[in-house]
């Protein structure tokens, strides 16, 4: 499974990226009584208390940044206090569904963070130059292998986070052109919605419940 972490910026996807990435340990390790047989999962009474009350168990999967695969000119533009046009976009989402496609073909699960703001950019992060091609589908298919986590916040918690945070170079200011264009991922999308009013234990626990009902 590959989960694509998304939001406008500010909205903790780094952070929760990385943290999901650390958790190394698997179920069954960091449980021994915890019991698979079908790819069934079966946990204890006293272990689930356990996962509520502390966290749960770590996942270990590989995380890419979206920053990391801007272009120079984008990055340089953000700095500037400029709003990215969809052509500057399109460079960066591309090589970003290669990293998708790669992750896929290897059959392994990956955590990637991109803002993804619109239905159109999720839609090139799964089928790359397909989806702006000239004969393009108005909807082309979701991927089964492929999961958006939406971090839904309002704007004045969001805008605070990002006055507060530092040595980043994306602008607070250009933080109302991201809420402009922003089209949140509808039921057809392969998307759970995350409230960044929880607390990261919270969110940790709901992304595991979704990856252990699918498993199922």
């Amino acid at each position: 499974m590959i989960y694509v972490i998304m939001g406008v910026s500010g909205c903790g996807k780094t952070s929760l990226g990385t943290f999901l990435s650390e958790r190394v340990k698997t179920w069954t390790a960091h449980y021994p009584n915890t019991t698979l047989s079908a790819g069934v999962m079966f946990i204890r009474k006293d272990i689930y208390t356990d996962l509520v009350m502390h966290g749960s168990p770590q996942l270990g999967w590989p995380f890419y940044e979206g920053d990391n695969f801007h272009p120079q000119e984008n990055i340089e533009k953000m700095a500037r206090g400029e709003p990215l046009t969809d052509q500057d976009r399109l460079p960066w989402l591309l090589r970003l569904h290669e990293v998708i496609e790669r992750e896929r073909s290897s059959g392994s699960d990956a955590l990637l963070a991109c803002s993804a703001l619109k239905r159109l950019y999720r839609q090139i992060l799964l089928h790359g130059a397909t989806a702006v091609a000239p004969t393009s589908s108005a909807s082309l298919p979701s991927s089964p292998e492929v999961f958006f986590l939406y971090l839904h916040g309002d704007y004045d918690l969001i805008h605070q986070r990002m006055v507060a945070r530092q040595g980043h170079y994306m602008k607070a200011d250009l933080l109302r052109s991201q809420f402009d264009i922003l089209e949140p991922p509808s039921d057809e999308e392969n998307a759970l919605t995350l409230d960044i009013r929880k607390s990261r234990n919270e969110m940790i626990l709901e992304v595991e419940k979704h990856i252990e009902s699918l498993k199922l």
